[in-house]
């Protein structure tokens, strides 16, 4: 009896310890589940709804760039892109190998992607395709629940709709370098570009424009169910050009097969009517990256596609500079309209003798005549006479040897030379033989294509000093405020004169047979040859063609002019490179540019329909 009763007590004690035990996990899990259904229950609610509500940047607008009369040179076009998360994606690899079985992804774009998987946080997309047709968009969709972490995306793509024709001022965009990633999250946008070159890099900031937001309900696959909210993007800023493109098309289509530039001005504002570089290259191929080959091929090319010539292009101005040496000797006395010199084909400094390009000599002739028949002996004469630095001071007055501060990148300023100059360069002095190349616009002398536009700009007003602007500005400033040229008017009178000799008098105009022939839009304006090397002796006594000269060897064509004579309001400058003589390659493009800008008339600002 005693043993069986100590055994029940036992067994009973037991049970009591179970069950409080018992007894005790059940109130733990009770409590817990009191927190988290009632103390813990708004937390919990909003981590289920980060789970299934997904917070999604929207790309800006990019701003648009259009011409004066309000025409598209910089547009955006609705894309379709292929966006990975890595951190949604069970297996980077696998997934990539899935999607390469639906569209094209080659091994580059592969490799490129883990690249960029590989140095950046795993929350932010990459983008993996750019540019999907619709055909592709679907296969996608319609597998998006075996590649986790894959979106698509509808995105605004920059399109260039006159592609080349006005590559160098647009410029084009680019996808985000890693030195350029800034605290801006949108640059972190997949597929976001850049302006990298011309007024889309000049005007980032304000083309860029801010993000929207979109809230959407996805499921567990990442498939959108439905739009919860959305914010638009605030759009960038529209940047409107001085630019005709009319006329940008014609001057680059008149150019067409020929190597070089044409720029075209307001002489009275400074607009930038036309800035045409040939050739060019077409920025959309930008957009999407470009492959290897075609970037060496760009590079690589003799006729430099990628150079934007009428700005960075720097050429020996030859006998257009003459018209700044006939302004320095006037100014010093040195000359006067009618002082002669006699041109017997060569002038003679020391033991050097240094050749007209007329061999058997002009006679002859006062200032006007040297500026029509472009004579080189009499501005031989006349640049010894008054020394380098008088000639470099009058350059500088016209903008010659300093950037012009137009709105694109890449400007290089040209060079005006002096003795203090090339004594610090070089360390030797400077000699009489270098006066002589410089009156004639050739040894270290170089100018821009815009710079010579610019010079003609400020002798065809004869009242300030120019400066060229290309972004429209404000209503009520057409007219900017220039500083005043400080040359004589009667002295810019003279050299007028030459100049509307140079293209109207029959009788020794070197440019006479690339005259305008309309009746009130004649022209004025001065040829040049710029030599790229030293002539052969056969050279010198004409017996030899310029086709015995390879092409890269051959001299540069130019011309500058204005128009028309009553009241100059358009003027033009154009270098073909290599083109041989000005007469015949650069004045005829003038010509024919100058008289399509009045046919048009350029200048207004258009309100409805074009010319």
């Amino acid at each position: 009896m005693r043993e069986d009763f100590e055994q029940r007590t036992l067994v009973n004690r037991r049970s009591l310890v179970l069950f409080g035990v018992k007894g005790l996990m059940v109130a733990a899990v009770a409590g817990r589940l009191y927190e988290f259904q009632v103390v813990d229950a708004a937390r919990y609610q909003r981590l289920s709804n980060d789970n299934r509500i997904s917070i999604r940047l929207l790309p800006p607008r990019r701003g648009l760039i259009v011409d004066r009369f309000g025409k598209g040179l910089a547009v955006n076009r609705p894309t379709y892109q292929l966006i990975m998360t890595p951190e949604q994606t069970d297996d980077v690899e696998i997934t990539l190998e899935r999607i390469a079985t639906l569209i094209e992804l080659d091994d580059g774009t592969m490799a490129r992607v883990l690249r960029k998987i590989g140095v950046q946080e795993g929350f932010i997309p990459v983008t993996v395709r750019q540019n999907l047709s619709w055909q592709e968009v679907a296969r996608i969709e319609v597998n998006l629940p075996v590649l986790p972490g894959i979106v698509i995306e509808t995105v605004p793509h920059r399109h260039y709709p006159f592609a080349d024709l006005v590559a160098h001022v647009s410029g084009y965009v680019g996808e985000v370098s890693q030195a350029e990633l800034e605290d801006d999250k949108v640059l972190r946008f997949p597929g976001f570009r850049t302006g990298k070159t011309g007024i889309e890099k000049v005007y980032e900031q304000q083309l860029r424009g801010t993000p929207g937001t979109r809230q959407v309900e996805v499921n567990a696959v990442g498939r959108v169910i439905r739009e919860i909210e959305r914010r638009e993007d605030d759009p960038g800023s529209d940047i409107r050009l001085t630019i005709d493109m009319a006329l940008q098309e014609f001057a680059v289509r008149r150019m067409e097969n020929q190597t070089g530039s044409v720029a075209v001005l307001d002489a009275r504002n400074g607009d930038v009517l036309t800035l045409a570089s040939v050739p060019s290259f077409d920025p959309n191929v930008f957009n999407f990256g470009l492959t290897g080959d075609a970037w060496q091929t760009l590079l690589n090319d003799p006729r430099s596609p990628l150079l934007n010539k009428p700005v960075a292009g720097q050429y020996p101005p030859a006998s257009t500079f003459k018209m700044i040496v006939a302004l320095a000797a006037l100014e010093a006395g040195a000359v006067t309209p009618a002082t002669k010199v006699n041109c017997p084909g060569s002038f003679t400094l020391g033991d050097r003798t240094f050749r007209c390009w007329r061999r058997w000599g002009h006679g002859e002739v006062n200032l006007i005549d040297a500026l029509r028949e472009s004579c080189d002996v009499y501005f031989y004469e006349v640049a010894h006479l008054i020394g380098v630095d008088r000639i470099a001071a009058m350059a500088r007055r016209f903008g010659l040897g300093e950037s012009t501060g137009i709105e694109l990148t890449g400007e290089r300023a040209g060079l005006v030379p002096t003795a203090a100059w090339k004594r610090a360069v070089y360390g030797e002095p400077w000699y009489g033989g270098d006066t002589i190349n410089v009156g004639i616009g050739q040894g270290d002398v170089l100018t821009t294509p815009l710079q010579l536009a610019l010079m003609t700009a400020c002798i065809a007003n004869g009242q300030f000093r120019v400066t060229p602007r290309l972004v429209r500005h404000p209503a009520g400033k057409e007219v900017p405020d220039f500083a005043a040229l400080d040359v004589d008017p009667a002295h810019l009178q003279v050299v007028r004169q030459g100049m509307v000799e140079v293209v109207n008098n029959a009788d020794g105009g070197t440019a006479y047979t690339a005259r305008i022939r309309d009746e009130g839009m004649e022209m004025a304006g001065k040829t040049g040859t710029s030599q790229v090397r030293r002539l052969r002796k056969a050279e010198r006594e004409g017996r030899s063609s310029e086709e015995d000269v390879p092409w890269a060897e051959r001299d540069h064509g130019l011309f500058v002019g204005y128009a028309p004579l009553a009241e100059p309001r358009y003027v033009a400058a154009a270098i073909v490179d290599h083109g041989g003589a000005g007469s015949a390659s650069a004045a005829p493009v003038v010509r024919d540019v100058l008289r399509e800008a009045q046919r048009r008339q350029s200048v207004r600002w258009n309100t409805g329909d074009e010319v």
